[in-house]
């Protein structure tokens, strides 16, 4: 009976650690993400972002798209680099990474209302909206946190 006891203690005991150490790593909601002035301190998921993976989603014109609008010479082999942002070149030593991680999330709350560069992580989209994409991010929380891994690699 004792053992029985102590193995269901057990149980319950690594069944709770378990669920805490889960919500731990729950990536924070778009409604949920906290600007303070222009940064965004906390990460949005419990786990590292990979700038190997960011720099796939920032050329991926199916997720960040980022070359549409900036030239990144890190990515020299790229076509169609836009020249509606500004260059990249260097941005990792123009911004801290919570400065980043906030442009990406939503850069309306850095720049201003007018500025083109969408939200990333935000379902703040604007007007006209196709129906599909109403109430979804155009990116998950871990690719934006990959993003953010990816762009404090580029320093001049």
């Amino acid at each position: 009976m004792r053992d029985t006891c102590k193995t269901a203690l057990l149980g319950a005991t690594l069944l709770l650690a378990t669920t805490a150490g889960a919500r731990a790593t729950e990536p924070i909601g778009p409604s949920d993400v906290t600007f303070v002035e222009t940064a965004v301190s906390a990460p949005l998921t419990g786990t590292p972002g990979n700038p190997a993976e960011g720099r796939k989603a920032f050329a991926n014109v199916r997720m960040g798209n980022c070359l549409a609008c900036h030239k990144n010479s890190e990515m020299s082999e790229q076509l169609f680099h836009g020249d509606v942002g500004t260059p990249l070149d260097g941005v990792a030593e123009r911004w801290k990474p919570e400065e980043l991680r906030a442009i990406v999330v939503n850069s309306k709350k850095v720049f201003g209302p007018e500025t083109v560069m969408p939200g990333f992580y935000s379902l703040e989209a604007g007007v006209d909206v196709a129906e599909a994409f109403k109430g979804k991010t155009i990116l998950t929380a871990q690719q934006v946190e990959d993003i953010v891994a990816y762009l404090t690699t580029l320093k001049n």
